[in-house]
């Protein structure tokens, strides 16, 4: 082969002119941990969301403790991402810019129409573990007081240390806050909880008489709370938080639950059906738009494939905004993400559930679950679910609602 000058020096120009003319810069990536911060009606939350993937194959999700809520479908065009979350009906819109992501999460979020939240964020950074002295201990069970809309006067506060970093959630009669995560700085605990929904910001400091005081920001805006240690406040005189078995019940006992609504097809199911008859079935009071429904899911899919063939229904009775009642698009999805195969029936919109269930009394927790035995007659009504992050209360309400079933299964009808 033969070399000369001619095509060196063609060669070396090559070379020289492949940069001038703009080699491809290379994409930033988004994948990885990220820590931002959400605004939620004026109110700055924190929230941490792992992506991966990229192109049109983008998952995500929010984390919260150990808590997850994952994407249904993203995708990365350039410096845009787009993270669908379709069991919420939730979009987050966000460009890549100097490292950063800022944009907006679309959605209808909690009772007021609210349509979009700002957001920013950047790359996680893990902070140095420094060694932290006067660190109050708070773990453990408390109870906050309180005058809620639903008449409880008391909550479950829920609380894991370990050193400045705490878990906690709050448990109220229709369920709990998710886990509330955070750590201890300047005096007091700042915990946050937000999942694309359930937007929560918490300073908690000890009080000198042994409680603490509790600034609770969340839909309802800011709340000033103290809680007590579930013996101290039996001292006070204080009431206990609500039994969730007593708070919702049947106005006669001896009648059977009645209903009828059609499905996702448009199929007219009723009580009466021979599906039901001689069945111990549960019918599931729900909406795809209430997150404590969400942490119910898994569980009632998990009973329905261990119990369905031994003569247990479930049956949801779905209660859907206006907008949603159109296609069922939120609803069909919050199906599929859980896995659904037990009946799922279309009731009305939520504002409508005690007229279209007018047997069932103080029906105001979402969800509730009514327990119907083989010879058709109500004999439990629960209210709420406790999540994982409810710790302790999270196994005992399953432990408790599957020993029901088990002895309702193992009677004649």
């Amino acid at each position: 082969m033969r070399c000369t000058w001619r095509g060196i020096r063609e060669s070396l120009l090559l070379l020289l002119l492949v940069p001038a003319c703009g080699a491809p810069v290379p994409a930033q990536s988004v994948s990885g941990l990220w820590e931002g911060t959400v605004v939620v009606d004026g109110l700055t939350i924190p929230f941490r969301i792992e992506i991966s993937g990229d192109g049109s194959d983008v998952k995500a999700a929010f984390l919260n403790g150990d808590e997850k809520v994952t994407s249904t479908a993203g995708r990365v065009d350039g410096d845009s991402l787009v993270l669908n979350f379709d069991e919420y009906a939730e979009t987050l819109r966000g460009t890549l810019k100097d490292g950063e992501l800022k944009g907006a999460i679309e959605g209808k979020f909690g009772p007021a129409p609210r349509s979009t939240l700002p957001f920013e964020a950047k790359p996680f950074i893990a902070e140095k573990d420094t060694a932290a002295t006067g660190i109050p201990s708070i773990d453990g069970l408390w109870e906050i007081e309180v005058k809620s809309p639903k008449g409880e006067s008391a909550w479950h506060f829920i609380v894991r240390q370990s050193g400045a970093d705490v878990s906690a959630a709050i448990l109220r009669v229709d369920g709990d806050t998710g886990a509330l995560t955070g750590r201890y700085e300047q005096g007091k605990f700042v915990l946050s909880h937000f999942s694309g929904e359930r937007p929560y910001l918490l300073d908690v400091s000890p009080r000198t008489d042994g409680g603490l005081d509790i600034v609770l920001n969340d839909y309802a805006g800011k709340r000033d709370l103290i809680a007590h240690r579930p013996a101290d406040a039996r001292a006070k005189g204080l009431p206990e938080p609500t039994d969730p078995t007593h708070h919702t019940r049947v106005a006669d006992a001896s009648q059977p639950l009645v209903f009828s609504f059609p499905d996702v097809d448009g199929h007219i199911v009723s009580s009466s059906d021979a599906r039901f008859r001689g069945k111990v079935v549960l019918v599931n009071i729900t909406g795809s738009w209430c997150p404590n429904c969400h942490d119910e899911a898994p569980f009632l899919a998990a009973l329905d494939r261990k119990y369905h063939r031994r003569g247990l229904e479930i049956v949801a009775l779905d209660f859907e905004e206006r907008e949603q009642l159109q296609g069922l698009t939120r609803l069909r999805a919050f199906i599929k993400h859980y896995g659904i195969e037990y009946t799922v029936l279309v009731g009305g919109e939520p504002d409508e559930v005690n007229q279209k269930l007018p047997q069932l009394v103080n029906l105001n927790a979402w969800p509730t679950t009514v327990v119907v035995g083989r010879d058709g007659l109500v004999k439990a009504v629960h209210v709420g679910f406790a999540s994982a992050a409810s710790g302790q209360f999270n196994p005992e309400l399953k432990q408790q609602v599957t020993a029901q079933i088990e002895t309702l299964l193992a009677a004649n009808p």
